[in-house]
This record gives structure tokens, sequence and C-alpha cells, in this order.
């Protein structure tokens, strides 16, 4: 089947990082998918048309419009998320067909790390509305506390059932509560004594080598293959 590609204009820019901003675009009639999944994105302009990326939608499916959270790279000299940058409202992007491997089935543990997050925000956003966020838990890594996306989100979703643990790998937190962060990785002996209960879903995204660490140490504790859902 042929890729369906739909020019949409955007409607709002906004900053969430130093080097996150949400763009919210215009929503084809009859466009849908499943919070978690993602789309292909180019930029409409000449010479750039073809040069998409995966980008996951961080609105939820009955939103009139589409939502996309993007870390933009400025060091990728020929990278695409950099002139994402320059783009203003009134300019258009491309998308394409949907896909992803990462779909919310019941409540278990999201591990996110740094833009990893993306697919955990239209999920997350869901069970927000649907009053269902008891019973899971978040574990977002960032370098420092200004990476960490929509923060205000989370804690605002943690009074309303849901679990935040805010882990941080380069910033020296002394001073500050330490209740609300925690640093060092996402490792072994930190899930070991984090965890009590292995017989739930595991939800993971960010880079490929942390997925791929996580999985080995989750399956250690008896949690079966089916049980970890991940997207790199």
């Amino acid at each position: 089947m042929v890729e369906k590609k739909q020019v949409v204009k955007i409607l709002n820019i906004i900053d969430r990082t130093p080097d996150v901003k949400t763009f919210v675009v215009e929503k084809p009639l009859g466009y849908k998918y499943l919070e978690g999944q993602a789309t292909e994105v180019s930029i409409n302009k000449l010479g750039f048309e073809e040069k998409g990326r995966p980008f996951t939608f961080t609105g939820i499916n009955t939103d009139k419009y589409l939502e996309f959270t993007i870390k933009i790279y400025d060091n990728h000299e020929d990278g695409v998320t950099k002139h994402l940058r320059e783009l203003k409202i009134g300019d258009s992007l491309i998308i394409g067909d949907v896909f992803g491997a990462i779909k919310y089935t019941s409540a278990g543990v999201f591990i996110a790390g740094g833009s990893g997050i993306t697919p955990f925000i239209a999920i997350l956003r869901k069970l927000r509305i649907e009053k269902k966020l008891e019973g899971n838990t978040l574990i977002f890594s960032n370098k420092t506390i200004s990476d960490i996306i929509l923060k205000d989100e989370f804690k605002e979703m943690e009074s309303e059932g849901l679990k935040v643990i805010l882990k941080i790998t380069r910033e020296n937190i002394i001073g500050l509560n330490k209740d609300n962060y925690l640093t060092g990785r996402i490792n072994k002996v930190f899930l070991e004594n984090t965890i009590k209960n292995w017989n739930q879903n595991f939800y993971i995204c960010g880079p490929i080598q942390m997925v791929n660490e996580l999985q080995e140490i989750i399956k250690q504790f008896g949690t079966t293959i089916e049980s970890i859902i991940f997207e790199n």
C-alpha cells in the first residue's frame, strides 16, 4: 500500500524546554491514531519534503488538532529537527500514515529517557481524562531539571493517582527537595529498590542502549517478554 502524505498547517508552537518545542498542527479529516503511535513528519519546504523523520503524537486522538513534541538537535548538521526551530505559525508540515509499537493495555511502569517520554505523554493524558492514572508509575530520566519535558503537567497527574519519579543524571541537586528529584541512572539496583511488583506491564522508550539494558534487567526479575512494551 502506498503511503498517503498530507500537508498540515502549523497552528501554534510552544517552547517546552530550551531544546524542545510542541507543534500544534491541523488534523486531516478522518485521521486517527492510538495514543503512543507515531507518523513520519517532514517540512513542507523546497529540499525538505522527502526528509521525513518519525515523531510521536503527544495529543490524544479525540483532539481536533495534532500535536508533536520534538527535541531540536542543533548539532546535527543535516538534521531535520534544527530546521524545525526556524518554522513559524502558518508554515506547514507533511505527515504520513500512522505506525508504532507502544500501546497501553493495562496499568504498569512507564520508563522514559529524555525525549523518549513522547509516546507516554499521549497515553498518560488519555488515562488522566478517563481517570485511570491510579496504579501507574512514571520513571522519567533526564540530564538536568531544565530538560524535563512537561514537568508541571506530570506533577499535576501525580495528585490524580500517577506515581512520578524524576531522575537527574548530570546535575547537582544539593539544596533541592530530594522528594521531587533523585540522582543517578536507572539501573538494576534502583529498580530492585523501587519496584515491588514485577508481574505488571513495563513500557520503555528512550535511547537504544537504555532500552536494551532495561529489557534485560527487567527480565531478570521474572517479568515475561510479553509484558515489556518498548520502542527505541
